[in-house]
């Protein structure tokens, strides 16, 4: 592993080591560094094995830093090496229950360092020491499980993967139903009047064989890798219920037919090839629906990567070059013309354009670009060509981050997957005993072993872990993934659980209610018009570098002022600043300016008092011994803050205002958007402990801040939510961050959690109901009142129409539209 840094002209450099036992080691290595020619430092840390060197990097090099290293008999980690990561796509799993066989496996192998596992997206997330384990024996552990395993491919290949997938369902459906509907016509044509061929009857049980076994090849999946995670794994799974209900069906027919064509018994049996073979049929039927809904669950995701660009325009040997965007390099002059996607992030050097960052930010009017400004990849250029910088390239640009974000966000688990995990882990084997239990008992009671196998085989296709498995996953990758769709990126599961609970919401004032930049907002001229006495300011500030003076000059030259320099200037401290253009004195500042230059202005007294009772800084101008006027700046609010404010107050929610400001300007602000609670003059080191006095008051804390300044009361409050600047999507601190500078997506994000959750409650409450209800139907509970016994291809159907219903009712959140319109 290397890091590396420059800091003039010293070049830094940490090394993983490997092979450390004892300090003595660590002496060891640092001597040897030390030879080295151009090492000025080397401090070797034995319990962080890490070494840590500065070196001449004209003298030195990485590379004569490994040797040396290794020439004292130890190893070098490289960051590939040391910290790996994977995506692996599974197949195979069918429930939450088989979500926590693969997540167990993958842990046991040694050298796995944690483990991510989504039923949804059929996907595992490992990190793992790659000095210890490869790749390819993590798929081994999961094949070995009873599960298909690779690493997961690239969009294009994966959605090739998945078109195959459905097209492989397709036909087996279809063929499983070939056989299937013949089967039940032939069997069960009675029961509706329908003719059957008289000439059937005599090989009427071969021809049920003949059609029901290709039906069972078709399916044998279901066997391998059922009896696999019995008996192998010990961790009976869908495939298990599946298995042993359609197996136990088909060999009794079997052995039956069997028993009467060897004329052992001359009773024509009944026979359940028929279950078997439209058990099968209707399974597979809604593993394709199910296949079909999962795909689409991922939308957000393929959305995000349809809009990035395929090719670049670059400046190279001095000509127009069009290459892969994967080819592009930090550094590479870019060029865009009008209808491109920008292909990577960087800074304009020249031209202008206008362009459309919807796809980024969500917000639909383009936003002008101009030497300097930033551009975006993926982002549409409009009107104009420009040449930019690339900065950011590949997994760092912002797009692949935000894709990042989004995806990691989808393979986390929200904390009321818990239950369902304890629940899923007793699950199939509590179907089973509740199978043989009803098979047993009915058996015992009517003496008939058809119609207790009926009770057994029903009771065991019924059951749908499923659905239970689907009803979180698939919930929260449509909520986080309409999150990103609105500019809004929510880190974790858990973050999207906690947003609704949240009952207080912390804003930062500077740079997140106020814009974060001074502006002129009342000029009062006494004498003259208000221009007049704002050329004035600007003349007399126009050589400061305080952010008030920048703010009077930059007003001035919006408005097209002339600003002329003055001949003489002075910062008078704590008061204010003089200058002197042509024969005039100018004067601005403060009371105690004009006290101490007996400039009388009484009659700015009671505009004073109005401005400053606003929260804004009133300074009088004055030329010679004559009042000008006053020119008023502040911090102004952002244009949605109060909507925002009001609409969080209008959801029941506690908003609160810190700031380091004094009271009086607190007040003034927070009196502009409606906030009654404002915690005024708080250091910046001290916002972490107001967080935790409103948490010790009972409430649950949602601070908004910019995630660097604030970033210790983001990490105390019960949800972070840092506002991102367009193309900061990477702030470390903040469970949730927005890309826009637009409070209303704070709004957003907390109804979208609260949508997010009804819907997981929603998918959890069916998922448990129809398993409370359909397993003692199954079971009979009801035939001793009713005289109705469940079929075993009824429940077959419901069972695969059940996990369809769910990730159905998660679809529905595509429909999503925030609370409040923009």
């Amino acid at each position: 592993m290397q890091e590396k840094a420059e800091i003039e002209g010293t070049s830094k450099c940490i090394l993983g080591i490997t092979g450390m036992h004892c300090a003595s080691c660590s002496r060891l290595i640092e001597k040897s560094l030390l030879k080295v020619p151009g090492v000025s430092k080397a401090n070797v840390n034995f319990a962080a094995q890490k070494a840590y060197v500065e070196y001449d990097s004209s003298k030195a090099s990485t590379e004569a830093l490994e040797q040396a290293v290794a020439k004292a008999g130890y190893g070098v980690l490289r960051e590939q090496e040391h910290k790996g990561e994977v995506m692996l796509r599974i197949t195979g799993m069918m429930s939450d229950h088989c979500v926590g066989i693969v997540d167990a496996t993958l842990r046991k192998v040694v050298g796995v360092k944690d483990v991510k596992v989504n039923l949804a997206t059929e996907k595992a997330q490992v990190w793992y020491d790659a000095v210890r384990v490869k790749v390819s024996d993590l798929v081994t552990a999961i094949k070995n499980a009873g599960y298909g395993a690779e690493r997961a491919a690239a969009p294009d290949l994966e959605k090739a993967a998945r078109e195959k997938e459905i097209k492989t369902l397709k036909l087996k459906v279809f063929f499983s139903f070939l056989f299937s509907l013949p089967l039940t016509y032939l069997t069960m044509g009675d029961l509706f009047g329908l003719p059957k061929p008289s000439f059937i009857d005599k090989y009427m049980l071969i021809v049920q064989l003949v059609l029901a076994t290709p039906v069972v090849l078709i399916g044998f999946n279901f066997y391998t890798s059922g009896f696999k995670a019995i008996f192998k794994n010990r961790n009976p799974n869908m495939d298990s219920l599946v298995a042993i209900g359609t197996g136990t069906a088909y060999l009794y027919s079997l052995i039956a037919s069997s028993i009467f064509w060897l004329g052992i018994s001359a009773e024509k049996p009944d026979l359940y090839y028929e279950i078997t073979a439209l058990l099968i049929a209707f399974i597979l039927f809604g593993k394709l629906l199910e296949a079909v809904a999962k795909g689409k669950t991922s939308e957000a995701i393929k959305k995000l990567m349809g809009v990035q660009a395929k090719t670049a325009i670059v400046f190279r040997n001095n000509q127009e070059v069009e290459i892969p965007v994967e080819e592009v390099e930090v550094g590479d002059i870019v060029i865009v013309k009008p209808g491109q996607k920008i292909p990577v992030d960087g800074i304009i050097i020249d031209g202008h354009s206008s362009v459309d960052e919807s796809m980024i930010t969500g917000e639909s009017i383009p936003v002008e670009k101009t030497k300097g400004d930033q551009a975006i990849g993926a982002t549409i250029n409009k009107t104009g060509s420009f040449r930019f910088k690339a900065t950011k390239v590949g997994a760092d640009t912002t797009l692949a981050q935000i894709i990042k974000l989004v995806e990691e966000a989808q393979g986390s688990k929200a904390p009321i997957q818990q239950l369902v995990d304890r629940v899923s882990a007793y699950f199939v084997p509590t179907v089973v005993v509740i199978a043989l239990f009803a098979g047993v008992v009915w058996y015992l009671v009517s003496g008939q072993l058809a119609f207790a196998l009926t009770i057994f085989v029903a009771v065991l296709v019924i059951a749908c872990p499923c659905a239970m498995g689907l009803a979180t996953p698939t919930a929260v990758m449509m909520g986080t993934g309409k999150g990103a769709e609105h500019g809004i990126l929510i880190k974790t599961a858990a973050a999207l659980q906690k947003a609704q609970e949240i009952t207080t919401i912390v804003f930062d004032k500077t740079g997140t209610l106020t814009k974060g930049k001074p502006e002129v907002t009342d000029i009062v001229p006494y004498t003259g018009e208000g221009n007049e006495v704002l050329r004035l300011a600007a003349i007399a500030e126009k050589r400061s570098e305080h952010p008030l003076g920048e703010a009077i000059v930059n007003d001035a030259k919006r408005r097209g002022i002339a600003i002329p320099d003055a001949q003489k200037f002075n910062s008078i401290t704590g008061k204010g600043v003089e200058a002197t253009y042509g024969k005039k004195r100018i004067l601005l500042g403060n009371r105690a300016l004009m006290k101490q230059e007996k400039i009388n202005f009484d009659k700015a007294t009671f505009d004073l008092e109005r401005l400053e009772n606003e929260g804004k800084t009133a300074m009088l101008i004055a030329v010679g011994k004559k009042l000008m006027g006053i020119v008023a700046v502040a911090d102004t609010l952002k244009e949605y803050s109060a909507e925002a404010v009001r609409a969080l107050r209008a959801m029941g929610k506690e908003v609160v205002m810190i700031t380091g400001d004094n009271e009086r300007t607190a007040k003034a602000i927070a009196r502009q958007v409606n906030i009654d609670r404002v915690l005024a003059e708080v250091l910046p080191q001290d916002k972490e402990q107001e967080i935790k006095k409103l948490q010790q008051e009972g409430k649950k804390v949602a601070m908004v801040g910019d995630g660097i300044n604030d970033a210790p009361a983001l990490a105390q409050s019960d949800l972070g939510i840092a506002i991102g600047s367009g193309t900061d999507v990477a702030i470390e601190t903040g469970d949730i961050v927005l890309i826009k500078e637009d409070l209303r997506d704070v709004v957003t994000a907390i109804d979208l959690s609260r949508y997010t959750m009804k819907k997981i409650k929603q998918n959890l409450f069916w998922a448990f109901v129809y398993n409370t209800a359909g397993i003692p139907i199954a079971a009979g509970v009801l035939y001793p009142f009713t005289g109705w016994l469940l079929n075993p291809v009824i429940a077959g159907a419901a069972m695969a129409f059940s996990s369809v219903s769910v990730v159905s009712n998660s679809l529905i959140m595509k429909r999503y539209k925030p609370k409040i319109k923009k």
